[in-house]
């Protein structure tokens, strides 16, 4: 990439200065008008943001989706006025003046921590701590993975990210980085605000780790500086394009960086300087005007030329795209469309499984749909966090990535939960790719938060949690979810599906596939379940719920996720002998049942009848379908370890107690 010059008579740390005052005003400002937000990171890392930008980021203002970009994260997201400023003055479409003094106000795309989607530029939401670093980690696999399909002509650019003490004091740093350092992520550089201050003060106080050595045993090329140095910024820049490890680049700075009084304090990170620092710190920093939101023209225009620079790379690119013999190709993995080929192999397994009836888990089940899957869609990316005989995502068509080759398939994410979800966050928002990765349903909570922000963000991504109940059986409560369903199904914009069987199964990964406005989570069992349904042309699992087996003239609705269907289907036959017309109703995604109209969702609920809910799992959620008279068969506590039809017995969960609790309901009733 091309490099601004310093003007005639202007050295390169002056100018650099200047340039980076301008981010330093609009931050401060900014955070000054909200009378909230965080000025610290801004004012302490703009002379290094200013580098970066003007010498090194391969970006085109007027194409922020330009596939070949390098990516940039702020993953400090609380020092958000830093990124929004950025993109203001290298002229991003869609941001104004405007947006940056309407910070944190309600509506602004500005919003106190960057939000994915409300202004092209951000490339990922950041906020809690480490998330962008292990995003970053995922669009830097990314890079490889997607340049080993389509060779350095089309695919060709580096991953930075902005970090903090905060974000290397997180757990999940320490995933990530290890990650990176076993893979060799050479395209990945992390620009470390070594400013040594916290919330309670300086980072003594709770901290004494040398970050350079922590790197450097992790397999990353490392360098200290002075970030508030732009000569030094440039020559560690310079130096990590060619490392063959991922870099870490220490810049030493000051927090609150030009403020007379709270530079270099925690009164820096978190809150207004104050009408009167604001004032002192533009004094300081030598800045032509005190007015609000100022600079010069000339400057405007120059940070709008550093937004131009990387177009004639753009319009080059766009030709070599153009001649390419790949070009369709990789438009088409862009685009990430569900080939019709995938949903006829889908369907092909739909009626294998409802023709021969296999008894098997739901685990197994879905590594038949991935069969189906894998081997008619390349842009699947599968992987596990060390469990993939127990997940069952590898196929026989998945050759691994490894650190020399990233022409496969399949990623061995190791014993690292927290980071496989947040890169695979990562590799999403990347492009090229859609992903899916494996854990226990237990260790769902590891994953929570990057969970979370995938459906904050709504983007694709399927998380497989298997060994979903009790049903874990002998390694007891520690790795037998009860809760997890409920906790999980209450997060928005989350597709979380619990299958009953394989043709369940298969259309439960048909709906992930095409769900592309958020994250599905597929929920499997450990244990053997039969197979219930019948393959016909709809998607029922697409209802939320439905009817599995009616009954003329029901008196008793049985209502059932997952392994627990089957069980739901035995106590209707031991009524059924009674004489206790029983219907079962499969309800494997919650979320999609909701969007049916509530005379649609009384019809398959039974309208007139009693219900009894089971499930192997706590009864949060379930009381909004059984009603005030309904009954509850599930879990009220943890589990207990034991042969899994034995923890079943013990905790009640068994055809006669759903029987009894049918019968109770109703004698309530009458």
């Amino acid at each position: 990439m091309s490099s601004t010059s310093a003007p005639a008579g202007t050295n390169f740390q002056d100018h650099t200065r200047l340039l980076a005052n301008a981010i330093r005003v609009l931050a401060m400002d900014g955070v000054q008008a909200a009378n909230s937000g965080h000025p610290g990171l801004p004012l302490g890392m703009a002379d290094v943001a200013t580098v970066l930008f003007s010498k090194f980021l391969k970006f085109d203002a007027a194409a922020p989706n330009w596939p070949d970009r390098d990516r940039f994260v702020l993953s400090g997201g609380h020092g958000s006025m830093l990124l929004y400023s950025l993109l203001y003055l290298t002229g991003y479409p869609k941001i104004t003046l405007d947006n940056l003094k309407a910070f944190r106000k309600l509506e602004s795309p500005c919003a106190g921590h960057p939000e994915y989607g409300a202004l092209p530029g951000i490339e990922t939401t950041t906020g809690p701590l480490g998330q962008g670093l292990a995003n970053a980690v995922g669009m830097a696999i990314a890079e490889r993975i997607v340049n080993a399909r389509f060779g350095d002509e089309l695919v060709d650019h580096k991953t930075y990210v902005f970090c903090g003490d905060g974000d290397l004091m997180e757990g999940i740093s320490h995933e990530t980085i290890s990650l990176a350092g076993h893979l060799k992520l050479n395209k990945l550089i992390v620009l470390f605000d070594d400013n040594r201050i916290t919330i309670d003060g300086a980072t003594s106080l709770s901290d004494s780790t040398d970050q350079i050595k922590r790197f450097e045993a992790a397999a990353w090329a490392t360098r200290r500086i002075d970030g508030q140095n732009a000569d030094e910024v440039a020559e560690a820049l310079t130096w990590a394009q060619s490392s063959d490890k991922p870099v870490l680049i220490a810049c030493r700075t000051t927090i609150g960086f030009g403020s007379p009084k709270k530079a270099g304090t925690s009164k820096a990170h978190g809150e207004a300087l104050g009408p009167d620092e604001v004032l002192a710190t533009k004094k300081n920093l030598g800045w032509p005007s005190l007015e609000p939101f100022f600079v010069p023209e000339n400057l405007v225009a120059e940070w709008r030329g550093i937004g131009k620079r990387g177009a004639d790379a753009r319009k080059a690119w766009e030709a070599r795209k153009n001649a390419s013999p790949k070009k369709t190709e990789f438009e088409t993995a862009q685009a990430a469309e569900v080939p019709s080929a995938v949903l006829e192999a889908l369907n092909a397994v739909k009626k294998k499984a409802s023709a021969e009836k296999p008894a098997v888990a739901t685990r197994k089940a879905s590594e038949m749909a991935l069969d189906a899957i894998n081997a008619n869609w390349a842009l699947t990316i599968g992987g596990s966090a060390d469990l993939t005989p127990s997940n069952n995502t590898k196929t026989k068509d998945l050759k691994d990535i490894t650190p020399e080759d990233f022409s496969g398939r399949y990623i061995h994410w190791g014993i690292r939960e927290h980071a496989m979800a947040a890169a695979m966050n990562g590799l999403a928002l990347h492009g090229g790719i859609v992903p899916y990765g494996g854990t226990f349903l237990v260790f769902s909570d590891y994953c929570r938060h990057s969970i979370r922000l995938a459906a904050l963000m709504g983007i694709r991504v399927v998380f497989v949690m298997t060994h979903d109940s009790i049903g874990v059986g002998e390694d007891g409560p520690t790795h037998q979810p009860v809760e997890h369903l409920a906790a999980l199904r209450a997060i928005p914009n989350l597709l979380v599906i619990r299958p009953a069987d394989a043709v369940e199964t298969a259309e439960a990964w048909e709906i992930a596939l095409n769900h592309t406005s958020g994250p599905s989570l597929l929920v499997f069992s450990r244990q053997d379940v039969p197979t219930l349904r019948s393959a016909g042309a709809e998607n029922l699992t697409a209802k939320g719920g439905y009817e599995i087996a009616g009954a003329e003239g029901a008196k008793v609705s049985l209502l059932a996720t997952g392994s627990e269907v089957s069980l739901a289907m035995e106590a209707r036959d031991l009524l059924g002998k009674e004489g206790i017309a029983t219907r079962v109703v499969s309800l494997p995604a919650w979320s999609l049942f909701e969007q049916l109209s509530a005379t649609d969702r009384e019809a398959v609920l039974g309208k007139h009848t009693v219900k009894v809910a089971v499930e192997a799992g706590v009864r949060e959620g379930w009381d909004r379908d059984i009603g005030p008279h309904g009954r509850f068969v599930g879990m009220h506590g943890f589990g207990a370890s034991g042969p899994y039809k034995d923890v079943y017995k013990h905790f009640g969960l068994t055809p006669e107690a759903v029987a009894a609790a049918a019968k109770e309901a109703l004698k309530a009733k009458n």
